[in-house]
């Protein structure tokens, strides 16, 4: 009866976490999804633009810190359900608006919104997974924002050309509002909640440090590799976001691509992501288990260091080999070259778009999964949700970059030179961590048998 019940509870939660999940991400991007359609309509430059999606960004950055701080003392079924609802009310009344300043407070607040949906998530995958399956459930359920960003844009583009942009914020709005009363239903915050023993986290993984790594607030905040894996994070997370978010933008005017090739690009890459986090998290539990944690290093790391590595190589193929030349209605000797261009039908080139997009989805991804995961790991016990939400603050600083100042560095010069920036950016930080990668991976106090 207990296993029985273990399963059952453990499948209904995740699920309604992955779909009201699923809806928070695509909430949070229907703006970026939509872009277009709102700029023929309303008259938005690139600072515009910047404005609305950096508002955003800086919200949920300080939103996602406050949740990851205060998560262990709030219900996170309330927390979930709320920020969704908050989230789908704020979507409805974007639908309404039409001015730059409304659009850019009213994005303001859903990034308030926004921030209380994933500390919750992670508390309640604590609860009720085993330790040694934490990575693999992690990335999972992270999946839910590469489900969102595939179907996402494509969906959004077809209602915005089919209805309107307004109808398809107004349609996903409501949609938030019924999923955010069925998660606080569907969701349980522990299984004691429902009359099940509570998991004993960490008594299944001894080198992971348990009973005796509680550490001060300033052993632990002195820690270098708490920041080493914060400033690694910021630049991933802020190459990805500038890429999600200005990639179609930048097929469109400086590729000479047509707008139907940018959505399928920005699908490409959610659907490389897909695969990413999932194997991220699935290889790296295996070299854990292999292994062990150690206070030196983490076994993680070779996969994160090949990642950011993709990172970089897959932007520059894409800055450097995407050509404006590209006729859209290409003759068919063009076509026969590429044995997958004959099946469907597209030209040699968005074939290598495509392509492009789904690695660097896949290599952007995996390490956004990663740090997540390892900063969880790496905490004393007592400082887990302040160490992720450090980290995640650090991202979505990366976030708020990729917003404003990067629109702005391709106004002054071109979407080129901007994506160059982020391309170096990446490239440096790949190199530092390599270097780094065998520092003190325990923060706070170390007990002796680690060391």
């Amino acid at each position: 009866m207990g296993a029985m019940g273990y399963g059952y509870y453990r499948a209904t939660i995740f699920m309604a976490m992955f779909m009201g999940y699923t809806l928070y991400y695509f909430n949070r991007k229907t703006f970026s999804f939509v872009m277009p359609s709102v700029m023929q309509e309303i008259m938005l430059d690139k600072d515009d633009l910047g404005l609305i999606t950096s508002s955003q960004s800086l919200a949920y950055a300080i939103s996602k810190f406050i949740s990851g701080v205060l998560s262990d003392q709030i219900s996170a079924r309330w927390l979930f359900s709320i920020g969704l609802f908050s989230v789908g009310t704020i979507n409805v009344v974007f639908s309404w608006s039409s001015t730059v300043t409304v659009f850019a407070w009213l994005w303001f607040l859903n990034g308030l919104g926004q921030g209380l949906g994933w500390p919750p998530c992670g508390k309640v995958l604590r609860k009720w997974f085993e330790p040694s399956q934490f990575g693999t459930w992690w990335a999972v359920l992270s999946c839910s924002m590469n489900l969102a960003g595939g179907l996402g844009p494509i969906i959004a583009t077809v209602m915005a050309q089919s209805y309107s942009w307004r109808a398809t914020l107004s349609v996903s709005g409501f949609t938030c509002l019924a999923v955010a009363c069925l998660c606080l239903l569907l969701i349980k915050n522990e299984p004691r909640d429902v009359g099940l023993p509570n998991i004993e986290p960490g008594t299944k993984k001894g080198k992971a440090g348990t009973s005796g790594d509680e550490s001060t607030l300033k052993e632990f905040l002195l820690s270098p590799y708490l920041w080493v894996l914060s400033v690694g994070y910021l630049v991933v997370f802020g190459v990805k976001t500038a890429s999600t978010d200005w990639g179609q933008l930048f097929l469109i005017q400086e590729k000479g691509q047509s707008a139907l090739m940018g959505s399928s690009y920005m699908s490409a890459l959610e659907i490389g992501g897909l695969v990413g986090s999932v194997s991220a998290g699935y290889l790296s539990d295996r070299a854990v288990a292999q292994q062990g944690l150690r206070s030196h290093g983490n076994p993680r790391h070779s996969l994160l260091l090949s990642m950011m590595a993709g990172m970089f190589v897959s932007m520059y193929l894409f800055r450097v080999t995407v050509t404006p030349e590209s006729p859209k209605d290409a003759p068919v000797r063009v076509v026969a070259l590429h044995p997958l261009s004959i099946l469907t039908g597209l030209t040699e080139q968005e074939v290598w778009i495509l392509t492009l997009g789904a690695v660097f989805g896949f290599s952007s991804y995996g390490p956004i999964a990663l740090f997540g995961v390892i900063a969880n790991e790496s905490a004393p016990s007592n400082y887990c949700g302040t160490s992720h939400a450090i980290v995640a603050l650090m991202a979505n600083v990366g976030g708020f970059l990729s917003g404003l100042p990067f629109s702005t560095i391709a106004k002054q010069y071109s979407w080129d030179t901007a994506f160059w920036v982020a391309e170096m950016t990446c490239a440096l930080t790949t190199v530092c961590f390599f270097l780094l990668r065998n520092i003190r991976t325990k923060m706070g106090h170390v007990p002796k048998k680690d060391d």
